[in-house]
């Protein structure tokens, strides 16, 4: 899921640290989320002609910059399911998945290590 920074959504990831992992996606990730595992509801992919039909821009990585700078939403984007169904990082986690990030592990706020992770997990 791809939220923004304001501070109850900070307060609510602190809260579930223990469970999940998060941090700063970088707009080239977020082009990448969205060609890979942008889904529309019935199931169809995330295309460019999409885009440029619904939206009016001419690609998906204009689209990720619009998206990262807060000029569209991802609620903006007509029939785009809000969550990204990834696979398990290719190569495995390379910590454990019951200790924080800074201690070795998974878990936690990450930073843009948060990128690698993604990019293994499309």
């Amino acid at each position: 899921v791809i939220i923004d920074d304001r501070p109850e959504y900070l307060g609510m990831l602190r809260k579930a640290a223990d469970y999940i992992t998060w941090g700063e996606i970088t707009p080239e990730t977020l082009a990448l989320l969205l060609k890979r595992r942008g889904e529309l509801k019935g199931g169809k992919k995330l295309t460019e002609e999409y885009i440029k039909e619904k939206l009016g821009l001419n690609s998906i990585e204009e689209l990720a910059q619009a998206i990262f700078e807060g000029k569209i939403g991802l609620k903006d984007i007509p029939d785009l399911k809000p969550v990204f169904r990834l696979h398990p990082p290719s190569g495995g986690f390379k910590g454990s998945t019951k200790k924080h990030f800074k201690a070795g592990g998974e878990l936690g706020y990450r930073g843009l290590a948060i990128n690698e992770l993604i990019k293994k997990m499309c």
